[in-house]
């Protein structure tokens, strides 16, 4: 509690390096961090108040200390206190067995090695036991153990690249650097151990993208800014080592304090059942009222008659406090009506789905041997309830993995495969793709079918050429040569990884740089070109350019960037060129392709010179710097000359698009919420097809104010309501209920289908309280929601603002620590088991290794999970109200005293999946549905036995309206006509079935023989003492008319409603069970849902995963090795004197010309 305390009044953070007992009296928190709920010391109190939670529990304890007062208990204590025990125990053991996995999976992170200088050595040491002020060196691809000041590096002047996939969803490399006063420190132990500078910093917070701090060390202070600190959760790439100091540690970390807290969640279902409980608690009381106002009177008027008979002395008890005692001692009696065998039968139901999930192995993946996995037991039927599912995009819906698969250049289209008939085909296994084993340089994983495209650069087009010479020169890619000799490409971005290398396949493979020159071989020739210029790429330039000068002195400009942007710089004389690249960007684009538009520019000599002087003039100028620099770039990147366009494959996980149009088809909103940026997003959105071109419009909202958001939004409800109709604006203020009624009624006027795109900066000034009620209600009528740039806590913010507004129940889904703030925010939390890591995992309430079984999880398990817990609850109060209720009536005569379709339906019509959504199959209405069908049932099992026996004479003479045929006649009556009642309900008959309802009839006669056998009354004679009763009655053949009877009057007004409602009123469940009966014999066919394709209307593919600041870094040389650095004085084309490849690859292939034209696969 102290602990906590001062956390909440740090408002800086003091650290000294090496100096643990310095940093100890601060009592910062140490390295390990925990997901789990509960230890030794709180399970039991916390466990038992969140059960207690329960208004069930709550009830079941207030009944036990009634029965411990003699005066009105009716039945022993014992009968409630063994299964609330029960109940309490096994719910415990459940929860006890769930945070043991959580722990298990703690352990596994808290002790992870991590290499920590401890007294002068290198030590290794788990991650829990790593602290504050500590120096510890990290080694390439290793995952970072807290939030770090780097040090030192073993890159040039103290950088390092990062990869943060796991903060902010991006994959591409972002670059820390080290102060250069420390990068000097090195890897020398010596001089790192002697390191003790103190660092005075911020207090721990969740702003990801900010950091402010000094570091004071040989009595000067250095300012620190995000750039200098490494944080929890990123991983070390293309760098060999590095050295950083601990500022944050375990909960303190910026990765953790965006993690959120684990919450208790409940289902719909308990929550409607603790009001239901309350509401049989008041029926209960009128029905005590109603008994003990009885029992009064029936003791004034009656009782007095009684009194000699009983041995009551006079005046002992009056007729009120008879009443009194009646009403509690009703209550007992009457109480199962909500029986504690209630919780417990749920509880295994929902175990025995867990299981479910767990055994199937259609949710098995192969590829890494992970199977699905239901990390908690409690939620499976809110499964069969989602409206809204919150995924993440990278790792998630896609790879991570970007593949070259098509460009257009000079007008021409590569990477199509067709038939014999030159028509376009897909491809397949058969397809041989193009050899590229003649080139030694070639990535061996790089696959292209199109062999046109080699047969080009074979035959020396000048423009291919041209266009892969542009790819190997425009880049920020660093190359290294591995152990084995091996071209090793440092990528900035997965884009510039892809393009990169397919010009390394075909031919013109980059081989180094240095800040002057940039070094690539063409088709087996070296070739050196001056670096002159690198206008580098940013968000809204969205370009980058270089220019070159050549061996022959020709000047360049090599331009890469969108469409949109680069099209309105072309030479006029591009026109016809422009037309048809235009359409081929539509036809990438509609395929869900990343593109780049790709042009060049010959520059004169003299224009150069004179327009380089005015960039050095602008570089050093003071005033109104960057808007110099952008304006010269505008000017030489003008007058350009189309090359083409490329095509890059986002490659998304294998079902993607099945699984987004089922869930759609369920009625199921998917909103994506990642950290990528927006051109990204939105790419993958139409490669999805959560996005079309189809659509009515898709509103992007990207103001950078509070005003422009709210004036953007306006916009967009004006343009999706129409100017003549008026809604909600954000300054006026409703009552949740009467927003949550606009909401339905609006949603169910709208007509088309919208999409909505908000940047993180635009969703923060959104989430502000005079804003969101506009920024709810708009993104409700859209039909797929896109937020980009958001940090994992505005992941959970969105999620937090659907749940309190919409009343919907709400399913998150993502592989990385990103997401798990808003997986614990969900009603229900995935985890994909990707490459991520596994805190996604870790924090989830259910896992797998692929999206697609997210559609199996919700159409299969989630509504099977949902239907039969449905059906079971209403059968179950059903029953008990006709149970408990012959009681109600036998008071007024004794004084008062006291599944469906199966799981291929179920994934071919989604719409099935939409009763959970509506809570159709239990909720008040049906509860009351219930209750009154139990009533009628009650009434149907006492008066037709009480009619029967009234007066009326066995066969043997004897009367037969005793006390136990009377009660034995209606127990078998009850237990029948529940059976059958199941029965009905079963929709699915199994071996199981059959023994568990004919069983349960079978055993009920059982023990009613034994109870009132000899041998039994031998043993208890004072508990049994009706020996011989079941025995007689139900001999009597006029008893068994009487339980015909009453099983034919309880069930056929059942039977007849159904037969009615299925013939008059199908739904579709019932249709699709019918067709199953019809096609039991026959296998049916399932054919594949055709996919939709989009129109062919203009839409920019652009996607570029990019970071500014690259091309200064690459020209200032910071981030080159010195001994890499090649003579930058030679622009001199270098042959090998080796062979060049194309040449063997000339004399391997003769008469290519005429076998291309007839389409015979030529191994290249």
């Amino acid at each position: 509690m102290f602990c906590s305390e001062k956390k909440l009044l740090e408002v800086e953070r003091k650290v000294k390096a090496n100096d643990r007992e310095y940093n100890e009296k601060f009592q910062y928190a140490d390295n390990r961090i925990h997901t789990s709920k509960y230890n030794i010391l709180t399970f039991l109190p916390i466990n038992l108040f969140e059960q207690f939670q329960r208004v069930a529990n709550a009830y079941f304890l207030f009944l036990l200390i009634l029965q411990l007062i003699p005066e009105i208990s009716s039945l022993t204590w014992f009968t409630t206190i063994v299964p609330l025990v029960l109940v309490i125990t096994m719910t415990a053991v459940k929860d006890a067995t769930d945070d043991c996995f959580r722990h298990k999976s703690d352990n596994q992170v808290n002790n992870r090695q991590s290499e920590v200088l401890i007294d002068g050595k290198l030590q290794n040491e788990k991650w829990m036991n790593v602290k504050v002020g500590d120096i510890i060196k990290l080694e390439n691809n290793q995952f970072v153990a807290a939030d770090l000041l780097l040090l030192s590096s073993s890159e040039p002047h103290g950088l390092c690249y990062i990869e943060t996939a796991e903060l902010d969803g991006e994959t591409n490399l972002k670059v820390r650097h080290a102060l250069a006063v420390t990068s000097e420190l090195g890897a020398d132990i010596s001089r790192l151990a002697k390191f003790d500078g103190i660092v005075v910093c911020e207090a721990p917070n969740n702003k990801l993208d900010k950091f402010t701090g000094v570091l004071s060390w040989k009595d000067s202070k250095y300012p620190l800014n995000n750039e200098k600190i490494i944080l929890r959760g990123c991983v070390l790439r293309n760098t060999s080592w590095c050295f950083g100091m601990v500022i944050f540690a375990g909960p303190d970390t910026k990765l953790m304090q965006n993690s959120g807290k684990t919450k208790f969640k409940r289902t719909s279902i308990d929550r409607l059942m603790n009001t239901l409980v309350l509401w049989i608690f008041g029926f209960l009381v009128c029905l005590g009222i109603i008994l003990a106002i009885g029992n009064s009177i029936w003791e004034k008027q009656v009782g007095d008659q009684f009194r000699s008979f009983l041995f009551w002395k006079e005046g002992e008890k009056n007729s009120v406090f008879s009443g009194f005692l009646t009403f509690w001692s009703y209550i007992i009696i009457l109480n199962t009506v909500v029986p504690i065998s209630l919780y417990v039968s749920v509880e295994v139901i929902r175990l025995g789905h867990s299981y479910f999930i767990n055994w199937d192995r259609k949710m098995y993946y192969s590829g890494k041997a992970t199977p699905a996995e239901a990390r908690t037991t409690t939620l499976n039927e809110e499964l069969g309830q989602i409206e809204y599912v919150f995924s993440d995009k990278t790792g998630t819906l896609t790879q991570n993995i970007m593949t070259f698969k098509k460009c257009s250049i000079n007008g021409r289209i590569y990477g199509e495969v067709q038939d014999d008939l030159g028509r376009k085909t897909d491809i397949t296994k058969k397809k041989e793709p193009v050899d590229f084993s003649v080139n030694s340089q070639a990535e061996r994983t790089f696959q292209f079918f199109d062999h046109n495209l080699m047969e080009a650069i074979k035959l020396g087009d000048p423009k291919v050429h041209e266009f892969l010479r542009l790819l190997a020169l425009c880049h920020t890619v660093m190359s290294e040569e591995n152990s084995a000799g091996q071209l090793i490409y440092q990528v900035q971005s997965p884009d510039e990884g892809a393009l990169v290398t397919a010009a390394r396949n075909f031919g013109f493979t980059f081989k180094s740089r240095t800040p002057e020159t940039i070094t690539i071989e063409e088709l087996g020739t070296l070739v050196t070109y001056q670096l002159l210029a690198f206008l580098d790429f940013n968000n809204i330039r969205k370009r980058m350019s270089v220019i070159v000068r050549n061996p022959k002195g020709q000047i360049k400009l090599y331009s890469k960037g969108a469409d949109t942007i680069l099209f309105e710089k072309l030479h006029p004389s591009n026109e016809d060129l422009l037309t048809l690249t235009s359409d081929h960007l539509s036809e990438f684009a509609g395929e869900g392709l990343r593109t780049l538009a790709i042009a060049y520019r010959d520059l004169d000599d003299k224009y150069f010179k004179e327009w380089h002087k005015m960039l050095e003039d602008a570089n050093t100028a003071t005033d109104e710097r960057d808007e110099r620099i952008a304006g010269l770039y505008e000017e030489i990147e003008r007058d350009l000359m189309l090359l083409g366009a490329t095509a890059v494959e986002d490659k998304l996980q294998e079902g993607v698009i099945e699984t987004v149009t089922s869930l759609s088809l369920a009625n199921i909103k998917i909103w994506v919420l990642t950290g990528d940026k927006q051109e990204t997003a939105i790419n993958i959105g139409y490669a999805c097809n959560m996005l079309t071109d189809d659509m009515n419009d898709v509103f992007i909202i990207a103001g950078n104010t509070a005003a422009e958001v709210r004036e953007e939004l306006r916009k967009a409800k004006e343009n999706l309501f129409g100017q003549n109709r008026s809604f909600s604006n954000g300054h006026v203020v409703f009552e949740k209920k009467q927003q949550l009624e606009l909401a339905s009624v609006v949603e169910e006027t709208i007509t088309g289908d919208y999409a909505l795109v908000i940047n993180g900066h635009s969703l923060a000034h959104a989430l502000e309280s005079d804003v969101k009620n506009d920024l709810l209600e708009l993104a409700c009528m859209c039909k797929t929601v896109v937020c980009c740039r958001v940090t994992p806590l505005q992941k959970a913010q969105v999620v937090e603002l659907v749940k309190k507004y919409r009343n919907a129940v709400t399913l998150a889904i993502g592989d990385g620590a990103n997401d798990v703030s808003m997986i614990k925010s969900a009603h229900i939390g995935v985890g994909i088991s990707g490459q991520e890591g596994l805190q996604a995992v870790l924090a989830s309430d259910y896992s797998f290794a692929q999206f697609r079984y997210l559609q199996r999880l919700l159409l299969v398990h989630g509504r099977w999970s949902y239907f039969r817990m449905c059906k079971f609850l209403c059968y179950f109060f059903y029953k008990n109200f006709a149970f408990t209720l012959v009681h109600f009536w036998f008071g007024f005569f004794c004084g008062f005293s006291a599944q469906d379709v199966n799981d291929q339906n179920s994934m071919d019509y989604p719409q099935l999946y939409q009763p959970g959504q509506q809570n159709l199959l239990f909720n008040k209405r049906k509860f009351l549905i219930c209750m009154a069908h139990g009533i009628y049932t009650s009434l149907a099992l006492f008066f037709i036995p009480y009619g029967a026996f009234y007066n009326a004479a066995g066969e043997d003479g004897q009367h037969l309206a005793d006390y136990q045929s009377f009660a034995v006649t209606m127990a078998t009556s009850l237990v029948i006509v529940v059976s059958v009642q199941i029965a009905l309900d079963t929709s699915y008959w199994t071996v199981v079935n059959h023994v568990f309802i004919w069983g349960s009839i079978a055993t009920y006669f059982s023990i009613l023989f034994t109870m009132h056998s000899n041998g039994i009354f031998a043993i208890f004679p004072n508990q049994f003492p009706f020996v011989g009763n079941a025995r007689h009655s139900l001999t009597q053949k006029c008893i068994w008319l009487v339980i015909l009877l009453t099983t034919v009057a309880s069930v056929m007004p059942v039977v007849a409603f159904r037969f009615l409602k299925v013939d008059l009123f199908p739904t579709l469940s019932d249709q699709l069970r019918q067709r199953q009966k019809a096609q039991k014999k026959a296998r049916p066919l399932h054919s594949r849902r055709p996919q939709t394709r989009r129109s062919s209307s203009r839409r920019s593919g652009y996607a570029f995963a990019h970071q500014e600041g690259y091309g200064e870094l690459i020209t200032s040389g910071k981030n080159m090795r010195a001994k890499n650095l090649p003579p930058t004085s030679g622009l001199e084309k270098t042959l090998y004197n080796s062979t060049s490849w194309i040449e063997n690859l000339c004399k391997k292939t003769t008469d290519t010309v005429s076998s291309f034209s007839q389409d015979k696969t030529v191994k290249l």
